[in-house]
């Protein structure tokens, strides 16, 4: 690729206007993801409200491509990927009564790291994994469906941050000034947190989240929590304390087994497969005189000069690995290599099943540097933040680019925006971390605590030792199995380890949006439209308490440093 198209390409897709906005809507969108991941445990995919965010505002001054759009809203939403990365692997640390072991510096080193490992691995990689592979990206499909469908403009703006300000007045009042509680509903249930919790947020997830995710996530509560628990308390087989362990356990188990049931079923089957066709097809009559073009892993896109760069950055993050986080030299240069491992994978779990279990790919390596040296429990927890920070760019921002690619959005535009958002979004997601840890303490983190954590709390839980190991075993095994026969162990893995009222009130979010879509089909409303403004409002909603949320976690800081 010539440097002259190069420069064209990035001056009609890359402009001043669109850095401008996705730089602004990256630091409100990382922020917001930072709280999202550490309050719900989980990082809803900000990709379609991140599209439909950078169409409104790229309209308001003048701009309708939807090039443009698309990577103003890359540049938003990398950020966030950053921000699932540390807030699912760091806050371990001080679950652990470790935080004067951590510093900012080392924080912001992790997510450098991570940040420089996903971009080489996202040029690597993006042209076989989206544009030669036939996986399907579903996110990437529905965002590049509402760009098209909402580039007709109307009252989409409207409700989209409308909802978000109805979302931001009710967080203020419920924690500001105190005119709410922040759970209701509440029932005396031995060792169960029987409970509905007062968050638009909460119920804005399980809105958006697919009626058999949901359903299975209940039905891991139910049998986590009033079966396990409540039920085994009253038939005596075990203490309260006892039966929170083996359930905390299993629900662990379940979720990592569904990471191991990912890298079973969706990305070493898949090779194997492909593996056997080849050799049989070499084996065939004719084969030696028809040979089929291999187009290479790695893109054709990458010339000399992008590979000299590529390769500094990598470099780079092996220093940063090795000196700042004081890893060594062998442990450096083996993140580095697994980095690439693990992002492979992430891309096609992605792409195949919409999940990206980032932390799950973080333990992995974590595991195998503990077995090889002598890491400190600290390093671990910054090893496994290197690489689901890496896992997370690299795999969830493919479904950007799959947008990209279906409305035609240039790949090296998407980098560039990419990278701008990562490098940003890295100092963000720190001060974000800092702030939020500063206000509220390190005991703020953890199961039925302010900030749930839930995978940040399964990595300490692995640094340390589970509190019931055949409870774990029996997840991990049934994870992985259950995830091969097609049902989502993740989810249920969820439900059993999360406090039970978090999983109430995702389940009431999702029984209104059965409500919901009932409503519209008895008033005659296109199915397509209704779906779409639901989706923008529950977006709305759950970006506008999140980011409130953030605000009154800086505000808290400011009083106390100045107060």
């Amino acid at each position: 690729m010539g440097s002259t198209t190069v420069r064209a390409g990035l001056r009609g897709q890359l402009s001043a206007a669109g850095i401008l906005i996705g730089c602004v809507g990256c630091v409100i969108i990382t922020a917001s993801s930072v709280y999202t991941a550490l309050k719900m445990g989980s990082l809803p995919w900000p990709t379609i409200f991140t599209s439909i965010t950078a169409l409104v505002l790229l309209r308001a001054v003048g701009k309708t491509s939807l090039n443009e759009a698309n990577i103003t809203q890359v540049i938003m939403s990398a950020g966030s990927m950053v921000a699932g990365g540390l807030a699912f692997t760091v806050p371990g640390i001080w679950m652990l009564g470790l935080a004067d072991e951590v510093s900012w510096g080392e924080m912001l080193a992790v997510a450098l790291a991570g940040t420089l490992l996903g971009l080489v691995c996202t040029a690597l990689i993006q042209r076989h994994f989206v544009e030669e592979s036939d996986l399907e990206y579903p996110i990437g499909t529905a965002a590049a469906e509402t760009l098209l469908a909402s580039r007709a403009g109307g009252s989409t703006g409207r409700k989209l941050f409308g909802s978000m300000a109805a979302a931001g007045l009710w967080c203020v009042a419920r924690d500001v000034l105190g005119l709410m509680p922040a759970l209701v509903g509440q029932l005396p249930v031995p060792g169960v947190s029987f409970a509905v919790q007062n968050s638009p947020m909460r119920w804005a997830v399980g809105f958006l989240a697919g009626r058999r995710s949901i359903a299975y996530w209940a039905l891991g509560a139910v049998a986590g929590w009033l079966g396990l628990v409540a039920g085994g308390v009253a038939l005596g087989a075990w203490d309260v304390a006892g039966a929170q362990g083996v359930a905390s356990s299993l629900g662990m188990g379940l979720m990592m087994g569904s990471g191991a049931g990912v890298v079973a079923r969706d990305i070493a089957w898949p090779l194997i497969r492909r593996a056997r066709l080849r050799r049989a097809g070499d084996r065939a009559p004719g084969a030696d005189a028809a040979p089929r073009p291999r187009t290479g892993f790695v893109s054709r896109l990458i010339s000399r000069y992008d590979a000299g760069v590529l390769a500094l950055m990598a470099a780079s993050a092996a220093l940063v690995v090795c000196f700042a986080l004081g890893l060594g030299p062998v442990v450096a240069v083996a993140v580095v290599l697994l980095a690439f491992v693990t992002a492979v994978m992430s891309a096609q779990s992605v792409g195949q099943s919409g999940i990206d279990p980032m932390e799950i790919f973080g333990l992995i390596v974590l595991l195998f540097v503990a077995a090889f040296s002598s890491a400190t429990q600290v390093q671990l927890f910054f090893v496994a933040g290197v690489i689901a920070v890496a896992c997370g760019l690299a795999g969830d921002v493919m479904s950007d680019f799959k947008t990209g690619q279906i409305i035609g959005t240039s790949p090296r535009s998407m980098w560039f925006g990419q990278a701008i958002g990562a490098v940003l979004g890295t100092f963000v997601a720190v001060a974000v971390m800092v702030a939020l840890v500063s206000a509220y303490g390190p005991d703020a983190f953890g199961a039925d605590r302010m900030f749930v954590s839930a995978q940040a709390s399964v990595v300490a839980t692995m640094v340390t030792g589970v509190p019931s190991l055949p409870a774990f075993v029996v997840g991990l095994v049934a994870g992985a199995v259950l995830y091969c026969a097609g049902i989502p162990s993740m989810m249920l893995g969820l439900g059993v380890y999360l406090p039970f009222y978090m999983s109430l009130t995702t389940v009431l979010g999702a029984v209104v949006r059965w409500v919901y879509d009932r409503v519209c089909a008895a008033r005659g409303q296109d199915a397509a439209e209704a779906d779409e403004a639901g989706v923008v409002v529950a977006s709305g909603v759950l970006g506008g308490e999140s980011i409130v949320g953030v605000i009154v976690a800086f505000a808290t800081v400011g009083t106390g440093l100045f107060g």
